[in-house]
C-alpha cells in the first residue's frame, strides 16, 4: 500500500509538472485592438486632393517626438465631417487654395502622451518653438492641455490653406535650432501654408481666431478659412484658428483609442 501511495503521489507530481510546463509554453493571447464604428473614414478615401501632413505622426510637434496611437499619417474623421471638407475644398480650389489638415481623430492614449509631457516640467525640448512666452507649470490652467479632447471623438481637425500651386516642405530635423511660433513668417520653421500670424500648435493668445493684433492678410487669410469652413457647419474654436469641428457630432461623448492606421478603419480604401 506504501509503495502504491507513492507511486501514485509521483504520477501526480509529474502530471503537474508536466501542465505547468505546457501552461508557460502556451503563447500568449494579444489583447486585439480596439477598431472604428463603420462610419469612420480616411480623408484620402473622400478627397484625394486634400494636403495632409500629420504633424503628431512626426517630431514637429510640442513634445518633439512621434505621439502615441499614431501608426501611420492618416487623416481619420467621421463621414460627415470628411464630406464637409470635400465640399469645402472643392470651393477652394477655385480659388487658388488647398486645405492642408495637421491632425483629425485623435485617439485618447496620443492624449494621455500629452498629460505626460505636461506632467514632465523637465522637458523643454520644444519650448522655444511651440511655447516660448508660457511657462510650462501653466499649460493645464491655461488650456493649452487637457485630459480629453474632442479630436478623440472624430468630428475635429486641424487645417490650413496653402496657396497652389503648392510648394514642398522640408522636414524638420530634431535638434535644429528652433524659431518661436509667432515670429515672422520668413523666419518661422519653412511650412507651405499661408500666413496665419502664427505656426500650428502655438501655445500664445495671438493664437485666438480673431485677436485684435493679427491684421493685414494674416487676419484676411484666417477669415477665408474660417468663413469657407463655418458655412458648412464646421464651427471654429476661438482659442485657435486651426481648430474645427463639424457639427453636430456623431459621437458628441464618446472617446476613442483606436489607432490612426488604415486597419482601425472597416473601409480604409
Amino acid at each position: 500500500m506504501t509503495r502504491l501511495s507513492t507511486a501514485v503521489r509521483g504520477l501526480v507530481t509529474s502530471l503537474a509538472a508536466l501542465l505547468t510546463v505546457t501552461a508557460a509554453s502556451a503563447p500568449a493571447t494579444a489583447t486585439p485592438e480596439p477598431k472604428a464604428p463603420e462610419d469612420f473614414v480616411s480623408l484620402r478615401s473622400v478627397d484625394r486632393t486634400i494636403i495632409q501632413e500629420m504633424r503628431y505622426f512626426t517630431p514637429h510637434n510640442f513634445v518633439g517626438e512621434r505621439i502615441d496611437g499614431y501608426r501611420q499619417p492618416l487623416c481619420i474623421l467621421t463621414r460627415p465631417a470628411a464630406e464637409a471638407l470635400h465640399t469645402a475644398q472643392q470651393r477652394l480650389l477655385r480659388q487658388g487654395y488647398s486645405l492642408k489638415v495637421y491632425d483629425c481623430y485623435r485617439p485618447q492614449r496620443a492624449v494621455d502622451h500629452f498629460v505626460r509631457w505636461a506632467e514632465d516640467l523637465d522637458d523643454q525640448t520644444m519650448k522655444d518653438e511651440f511655447y516660448p512666452k508660457v511657462d510650462k507649470t501653466r499649460l493645464f490652467e491655461d488650456g493649452y492641455i487637457a485630459e480629453k479632447s474632442g479630436h478623440s471623438r472624430g468630428s475635429t481637425m486641424d487645417l490650413t490653406l496653402v496657396k497652389l500651386p503648392a510648394k514642398p516642405t522640408r522636414p524638420y530635423v530634431p535638434g535644429e535650432p528652433l524659431v518661436p511660433c509667432f515670429a515672422p513668417q520668413q523666419e518661422r520653421f519653412p511650412d507651405n501654408s499661408v500666413d496665419m500670424g502664427t505656426g500650428y500648435d502655438c501655445f500664445d493668445t495671438l493664437s485666438h481666431t480673431l485677436d485684435p493684433r493679427v491684421q493685414g492678410q494674416q487676419r484676411a487669410n484666417r477669415l477665408l478659412l474660417k468663413d469657407t469652413l463655418e458655412g458648412l457647419g464646421l464651427v471654429n474654436l476661438a482659442e485657435e484658428w486651426w481648430h474645427f469641428t463639424y457639427k453636430p457630432e456623431a459621437y458628441p461623448d464618446t472617446y476613442f483609442d483606436f489607432p490612426v492606421s488604415a486597419k482601425s478603419l472597416v473601409t480604409s480604401h
